[in-house]
């Protein structure tokens, strides 16, 4: 009796890649090519807004350097900088992730890569600039309204209770004290040496060199390559390439990044919001959110 056509069929092709499979593991076993490698990547990491938290950059730090088949990072940086402790911990983490992995780390800085944004691309191997690119901005700030005499003409009056002479420094309802002054300009003074130290680690640079530049002034990407701070001029396609060629990828390199997406529930939630409304954070709005608070790289 004649079997189905269908069964030979199937018979067949199950006879190939029994058959296929054997040739391969015959040719590995008798030293021949190994399978093709998944292709080398180029991993995109984006810093965009106030820098307000550090957890989902280093996130993606943590997997990229993690993945054997991404050889570089760029960093694509927007930024007018933000809080100082978030800045520090992702700088750290870049540096880590080169030291552990080898990784190759190239920033790409788009319209604004300053103060906390540049703090985070000194720790990068390589740091390219748009031309028009506004960077630099080396310095701390701490800001504070007084509202003292409004309170006096309304007849409002506060009254402390405070277990030390510092405690209520920065207080709004009163005007800020020779010692409280002193007491803050030391803090902020503190902080600026740990951002001036940073840069020059990052960028090897003499730390005496970096001081003389780190008056909190700006620098067009252009001026800031005069004066050390960025390597190269080039846009974010010019970033992804070196950092291609610098992690060994030969051609034209792949890219892989991570797109957040914002549900209306993230916005009720409040989660990401300097993300969300970036463009509505200004620089009174950045003030009262970090008074009483950390210094800011803003």
């Amino acid at each position: 009796m004649k079997r189905p056509v269908a069964v030979i069929v199937i018979g067949s092709i199950v006879a190939l890649v029994v058959l296929m499979a054997f040739a391969a593991a015959a040719s590995l076993f008798l030293g021949g090519a190994a399978p093709v490698a998944v292709s080398d990547k180029v991993a995109l990491v984006k810093i965009e807004g106030v820098i307000l938290d550090s957890e989902d950059v280093i996130k993606q730090l943590k997997e990229y350097s993690e993945n054997d088949s991404v050889k570089a990072i760029v960093l694509r940086i927007d930024s007018p900088g933000g809080a100082v402790v978030p800045s520090q911990e992702i700088y750290a983490e870049v540096r880590k992730l080169k030291a552990k992995s080898g990784q190759k780390v190239v920033t790409s800085m788009g319209s604004v890569a300053a103060s906390g944004g540049y703090y985070i691309a000194a720790a990068s191997d390589r740091i390219m600039a748009n031309p028009g690119s506004l960077t630099g901005s080396i310095g701390v700030i701490m800001e504070f309204a007084t509202a003292e005499e409004l309170m006096n003409k309304i007849g409002l009056k506060e009254e402390v209770i405070k277990s030390g002479a510092r405690k209520d420094v920065g207080n709004f309802m009163r005007s800020m004290t020779p010692e409280d002054r002193a007491y803050l300009q030391a803090v902020i003074d503190d902080v600026h040496d740990q951002f001036v130290e940073a840069v020059a680690k990052g960028r090897r640079m003499k730390k005496e060199d970096v001081a003389l530049l780190a008056d909190g002034g700006i620098f067009t990407g252009r001026k800031a390559k005069e004066v050390g701070l960025v390597d190269e001029l080039g846009d974010l396609d010019d970033a992804v390439k070196l950092a291609g060629k610098l992690g060994g990828i030969e051609g034209e390199p792949k890219i892989i990044t991570e797109e957040k997406k914002y549900s209306v529930w993230d916005m009720l939630k409040g989660e990401d919001m300097g993300n969300i409304f970036k463009g509505f954070f200004n620089k009174n709005f950045q003030s009262l959110m970090y008074l009483y608070a950390a210094p800011s790289m803003y």
